[in-house]
């Protein structure tokens, strides 16, 4: 059978430990064989990084832009402890942020659902898409302690020297303050990537602060989101059957938890990081999430939601067997192929990215499955199977 031709190349940023590991053998058993696969290569593993002096961080981010599509494998993103496991030059910055920062894109996280891996949440019957806007808040936030008896304030500088000022508190013990900012170009490059995914994808679009707390803060997110919806993007919407709903985040809490999912959920920063990770967790494993970065000026970085599985990658060093769930990964490589194939006009790839994505679920639900979701699944008697064998029982499904 003639392998499927690419017309154009996704960027492809290899990475770090185990899911480096996993990353050769899905190009070996379930893409190589059926695909002429075109891609340009960085290597964002922390040696090359540090080789580099991060150069190649940068380098793939710039290739994104031009080629458009790219998929990531998990990075480590080093601490203390890693700078001396790796004798490294610096600390370097997470991959992740970097390449957000230059593609000025939105992460989109969303579970990928299987027969058998049921959630927590009971009436949860199709996927809730997490989109977080990756910058600024607590996260870029200045903090000091106050050691006692005093008055903190919001100080603002104009370029003419002039000043604005507002009182945070009059302390008469200790305790502590924290300042924190956003821009409200990245505000409004966050809105609109959440309105092109939902057009994209053909889903309802939720946003939800605490505005009615944040009177100017959280108030000119829902502003911004309102205004772009208003005159860019409230047509197409009602063209496509889908709507925009924005609320206050401590109902939104209420209302995702009533309902059957199926929809997008825009938060700020943290609101993000934390619910990303409640619902990957409610649905049944991080593992299988699916991560995506978009950019309102059209680049895609499909990864998946995970680290490295370190410590699986120790064992694997010491030629244990492990047994280590690629699921995530996989559809980081089929979502970026289908994207490839919408963007290039090329039916064939998109049908192959189907097709793979439907060959590992349907190995799943068949009962043939990695150790940490056969701890979890409804089906009875299933059959554990190691990193490489696992990813071999979807290429022979792939086959036939």
């Amino acid at each position: 059978m003639a392998k499927i031709q690419m017309q154009t190349p996704i960027v492809e940023m290899d990475g770090d430990e185990m899911t480096r590991i996993l990353w050769k053998m899905i190009k070996d058993h379930l893409l190589l064989p059926f695909l002429d696969l075109n891609t340009k290569y960085y290597d964002l593993g922390l040696e090359n990084r540090n080789e580099t002096k991060d150069q190649v961080t940068i380098d793939s981010a710039e290739a994104t832009k031009k080629y458009k599509v790219a998929v990531k494998c998990a990075t480590i993103t080093p601490n203390a402890a890693r700078m001396k496991e790796y004798d490294l030059k610096e600390m370097w910055k997470s991959p992740n942020g970097t390449i957000r920062a230059i593609l000025d894109g939105t992460v989109f996280r969303a579970p990928i659902v299987v027969k058998g891996i049921e959630p927590c949440v009971k009436n949860w019957k199709k996927p809730i898409t997490i989109a977080r806007h990756a910058y600024g808040d607590v996260y870029k936030g200045t903090e000091m302690k106050i050691p006692g008896r005093g008055k903190a304030e919001l100080v603002y500088t104009a370029e003419d020297g002039s000043e604005k000022r507002e009182l945070i508190h009059t302390f008469d013990s200790p305790g502590i303050i924290q300042g924190m900012h956003n821009l409200n170009g990245s505000i409004a490059s966050f809105a609109r990537s959440c309105f092109h995914y939902a057009l994209d994808t053909k889903q309802d679009l939720w946003f939800a602060t605490k505005d009615t707390i944040s009177k100017k803060y959280d108030h000119t997110f829902k502003d911004i989101f309102q205004e772009i919806f208003d005159a860019e993007f409230k047509d197409q919407f009602e063209q496509a059957g889908i709507t925009y709903f924005y609320t206050l985040i401590d109902d939104a809490v209420a209302r995702v938890m009533k309902s059957e999912g199926g929809y997008i959920w825009a938060c700020k920063n943290y609101d993000g990081d934390v619910m990303s990770d409640m619902i990957s967790s409610a649905f049944g494993s991080l593992a299988m999430m699916t991560s995506v970065l978009v950019s309102p000026d059209g680049y895609y970085e499909y990864e998946a939601a995970h680290g490295t599985v370190q410590r699986h990658y120790y064992k694997h060093l010491k030629g244990e067997e492990t047994s280590t769930n690629s699921v995530a990964t996989i559809f980081a490589w089929s979502g970026a192929l289908r994207k490839r194939g919408e963007l290039d006009g090329n039916k064939e790839l998109q049908d192959f990215a189907d097709r793979l994505e439907q060959a590992t679920i349907d190995t799943i639900e068949a009962g043939e499955m990695t150790k940490d979701l056969a701890l979890i699944t409804t089906i009875p008697d299933p059959v554990v199977l190691n990193s490489e064998d696992f990813i071999k029982a979807i290429a022979k499904r792939l086959t036939e």
